[in-house]
């Protein structure tokens, strides 16, 4: 009776679900949750089925052999979702290409078709372990095998949480051979996403077993799909479980880091065929080698020298396995090498004597690498015998070949010959580069040739190249060397008017005017050095300025610099320690530096913008330490200008802070901060069990400052000037929160989902809000790379009326603009000006809009009169026109100009001309709350 029953009511349960399937989605998730519990025992069910439903699921064996990569795509699309309702653009549309997901990446350089012969990188590979699973026929309970095929049809219509739930549901009665078949059935349709939610499921459940080949397939198809991260996770499991991965899973692994352009997947491909061969005992295929290799050498010559171990080890590799050594390879070693700071030569002759035996000739680029090996070791011979062979060939001479031998005949002490080389360079090429110029101006400024680095400079600047910093750091060094202040301030000063000065240039100016003893003009120097995030102090001018005060007796001065330097870890020089010693024995303070640690207030925000644009902590748990992990990318201007900053806010907390603060070197992309307990609230709330989350709370921490900080390391400006934030975690309500946060400050926001990172956006005036709340804490030099190019046009009745953009065509950008012109009480916010003065002046509108360039004058008998608006509004000046109006009437004379100046901080002011008595026609006045006869207006 139990059974009959039970049988009765799930037939029922699976009628009504079909029917309801494509109707009422909730209803059926109620259904399933709500449903009574499947028996264990072996009682039979009677079941009709739907045809519709066993049509979807062949009844076969299912063993899978490598399936052709080029059809993998997922079926499963993750929905956006939009925290204003009454947007009617959606974000997708926006979004750029740089700012997809950031496992979907680009593999199109990687050819998988057996046509190319260098490009098979995941063709014809070994086969992996093959899946076994039941058919369905051979399953004895026909509810099983429904219930079996249910689930491979309904779990990938529904979202990652939804899928949870209904497997869950499914404790009672699945086994791990019913999960291995529904994982398997979904990477059968290619739905890998599915099947990785599923094993995901599995490998948590206490029947649990390791299935190798279901880990290995599994792996191999989130591989060839590009999804780098997943595939690590599963091979670290594989080896987790005590087993040595697959070839395939060695292979594909491999070639989805190379075809990632995220920082540190090249280091990552590397470990992974290192490990290929020392642990998994397998020979690579040549393509992968290749592509590895190409890889390497694919970099700038900085970035790249720290990989030659790795390319001899790749060369190695080749050649003992006997298979071809291209060309290229052999190119690639020499390249490598020649960017080296200790030369091998014997090494590079090697190379070349077997290029030689194999028949290979010396192309263009080894022969510029080897000037450049050349002149690092101050070989002239060498290198004028590579400059002979580079003159016999048949292409275009590189200019890296002038830039080499003016650097060798620099070392040997000839600095005019590699004069006559940069001229003969303009004269040969006809055009210079900036590599040159910075080149020829650092040889010639240690010669203390004046007038002729003067004359370089004055050419490097006319000629319109960049960057022109390091050309200023030797000019203002070598006046610095020959005491030449006067012209070393005028330096500092042009330098200021033609670029971004950095630390360096500061430091030169700062000791200059020491010596000169200009120690006021020196401490305004300081102070601005420490105000600006972009610049920055170091010991260097720490130490300069502590000498200053001490000499002066400024000993409330010389404290402060010297707690500073306490906080940062500055070492202070000996000499100036004991003239210190003295001052702060009368204050009764010890001279040691402080053991313990605080972040400030400002240290604490700017560690909240950072976390929330993806920067990682690192925990110990048996130590209960944690440390932060900065990371920057090497490719970002905006990285590149902020890192430093973030290395001298964090000086004192660095771990090794010694390893940039020295001139000249480059700050390393990578630090982390020391490993302590302090950490431990933000490791907590921002990556609990070592994965990115968003805190309860963080509602309350959106300080313009944790919002700016965000935006520079996690940001990004589109290409049509909106401003998109990167939020990885979290789920859908933690990020509702933060929106509702940002609406509260007035700042209306998109969201957009893509995979596990969401995109916050700011458009049209929303982006000229977040500037306007964030402006202040960005940093100086990233202004011009982050400010969005939007210009807004405002309605003392309605407000924002309308937004323009650079990119936009002339034709919209005309009509916007005489809509505005004809709208009442219209104004334009002052960027309007820089974009398209020409064009407001054309049309007779720039007299009207808030503009110091456009003051009016009064004619001959007219008086000027003004007036203020009677509140600080935020937007408009709304009756400050009519009481200027008013002014001139109660003169009895009419308005024939007017101007109203708002600015956003100030009340608005307004001043107009007042046109003759009546005996003399006034010009047309202009009319606010209604247009004059003859004119057109415009209604929204």
């Amino acid at each position: 009776m139990l059974s009959s029953v039970s049988s009765t009511s799930f037939s029922f349960l699976h009628h009504h679900l079909h029917h309801l399937h494509h109707h009422n989605q909730p209803l059926i998730m109620s259904l399933i949750l709500k449903s009574p519990p499947l028996p264990c025992s072996n009682n039979t069910f009677t079941y009709h089925s739907h045809s519709s439903h066993r049509s979807t699921l062949p009844h076969h064996s299912f063993k899978l052999l490598n399936p052709k990569p080029s059809g993998f795509h997922s079926t499963n699309q993750i929905p956006s979702y939009s925290s204003s309702s009454s947007s009617s653009t959606p974000i997708e549309k926006i979004l750029p290409e740089e700012v997809e997901e950031e496992e979907s990446l680009d593999l199109s350089n990687f050819d998988y078709s057996d046509s190319d012969d260098g490009g098979i990188l995941v063709k014809n590979l070994p086969s992996s372990p093959v899946i076994e699973v039941k058919e369905l026929e051979e399953l004895p309970e026909q509810w099983r095998r429904t219930r079996i095929a249910w689930l491979c049809k309904e779990l990938p219509s529904h979202k990652p949480p939804t899928a949870l739930r209904l497997l869950n549901a499914q404790r009672k009665w699945i086994t791990q051979e019913d999960a291995t078949y529904i994982a398997v059935h979904s990477m059968r349709k290619r739905d890998n996403e599915t099947a990785y939610r599923v094993y995901k499921w599995m490998i948590r459940q206490r029947w649990f077993q390791f299935d190798f080949a279901l880990a290995t397939r599994l792996a191999d198809y989130s591989g060839k799909e590009r999804k780098f991260s997943r595939c690590r996770e599963i091979f670290d499991d594989i080896i987790n479980k005590g087993r040595v991965p697959s070839e395939s899973t060695f292979h594909i692994l491999t070639v989805a880091y190379l075809s990632s352009s995220e920082e540190g997947c090249l280091e990552e491909a590397c470990g992974i065929y290192n490990r290929m061969i020392q642990f998994g005992g397998y020979q690579p295929r040549l393509s992968l080698h290749n592509s590895l290799f190409r890889a390497l050498i694919g970099k700038t010559g900085g970035s790249s020298k720290q990989f030659l171990q790795q390319a001899e080890f790749i060369f190695h590799n080749i050649k003992t396995s006997e298979l071809e050594i291209q060309k290229d390879i052999y190119a690639g070693l020499i390249w490598l090498h020649s960017y080296q700071d200790e030369i091998d030569r014997e090494r590079i002759m090697e190379l070349r004597e077997e290029m030689q035996r194999l028949g290979f000739e010396e192309g263009t680029d080894m022969l510029v690498s080897l000037l450049r090996a050349y002149s690092k070791e101050g070989d002239v011979e060498g290198a004028e015998r590579t400059w002979l062979k580079l003159l016999g060939s048949d292409t275009t001479l590189p200019y890296q070949a002038f830039v080499y031998r003016m650097e060798v005949y620099s070392k040997v002490g000839e600095p005019m010959k590699s004069l006559d080389i940069f001229r003969a360079m303009q004269d040969h090429l006809g055009f210079t580069t900036f590599v040159a110029y910075n080149k020829i101006i650092e040889v010639m400024s240690k010669t203390e040739e004046i007038e002729i680095v003067e004359t370089l400079v004055d050419e490097f600047i006319t000629s319109g190249l960049k960057p022109l910093l390091p050309a200023f750091i030797n000019l203002m060094r070598l006046y610095s060397r020959l005491n030449m202040h006067g012209e070393l301030q005028a330096a500092f000063f042009r330098c200021l008017e033609k670029c971004i000065p950095n630390r360096t240039i500061y430091n030169i100016f700062l000791e200059s005017l020491v010596k000169v003893g200009n120690f006021v003009k020196a401490s305004e120097i300081f102070n601005r050095m420490q105000c600006d995030g972009a610049i920055g102090v170091n010991s260097r001018a720490c130490n300069t300025i502590l000498g200053v005060y001490i000499l002066c007796e400024e000993n409330d001065e010389a404290e402060k610099v010297y707690d500073l330097m306490c906080q940062k870890k500055f070492d202070v020089e000996p000499l100036l320690m004991e003239k210190l010693g003295p001052i702060l024995s009368l204050r009764k303070k010890v001279i040691k530096k402080p053991t313990r640690l605080n972040l400030t207030k400002e240290q604490r925000e700017i560690l909240i913008g950072l976390l929330l644009g993806g920067l990682q902590i690192e925990s110990d748990e048996e130590r209960k330490v944690h440390a932060a992990q900065f990371e920057f990318n090497q490719d970002s201007s905006v990285h590149s200008a902020l890192k430093r900053h973030i290395h001298d806010e964090y000086h004192e907390w660095v771990n090794n802070p010694s390893m940039a603060d020295e001139e000249g070197e480059e700050m390393p992309s990578k630090f982390s901060t020391i490993a302590h307990t302090y950490f431990g609230f933000y490791a907590d709330q921002f990556w609990a069990k070592g994965k990115p989350t968003i805190p309860k709370l963080i509602h309350r921490w959106l300080s313009p400052r944790v919002l700016a900080y965000w935006y520079m390391y996690g940001g990004h400006r589109t290409s049509s000037g909106d401003i998109l934030l990167k939020l990885k975690g979290g789920s859908r309500e933690d990020v509702e929160r933060i929106v509702k946060s940002l609406k509260a400050n007035s700042l209306d926001c998109r969201v957009k989902k893509k995979g596990r990172v969401s995109w916050i956006g700011f458009f049209g005036s929303n982006s000229l809000g977040f500037w306007k709340l964030t402006e202040s804490y960005i940093l100086d030099n990233l202004k011009d790379l982050l400010k969005p190019d939007q210009i807004l046009i405002f309605s003392a009745s309605t407000g924002p009326i309308a937004g323009l953009k650079k990119n936009e065509n002339h034709k919209m950008f005309q009509q916007r603009i005489l809509e505005a012109k004809n709208c009442a009480q219209c104004q334009l916010i002052p960027v309007y000006q820089k974009l398209c003065p020409l064009f407001l002046t054309q049309q007779g509108f720039l007299s009207e809009m808030p503009s110091s360039a456009a003051a009016i004058s009064c004619g001959p008998g007219e008086t000027q009169t003004e007036s203020q608006s009677v509140s600080m509004p935020t937007l408009y000046c709304p009756g400050c026109p009519d009481q200027c109006i008013n002014q001139c009437r109660s003169q009895g004379r009419e308005v024939s100009q007017l101007e109203c100046n708002f600015w956003g901080s100030e009340q608005a002011v307004c001043k107009c001309c007042c046109g003759l008595p009546s005996s003399t026609t006034p010009p047309k006045p202009i009319a606010w709350f209604k247009c004059p006869t003859g004119e057109t207006g415009y209604t929204e």
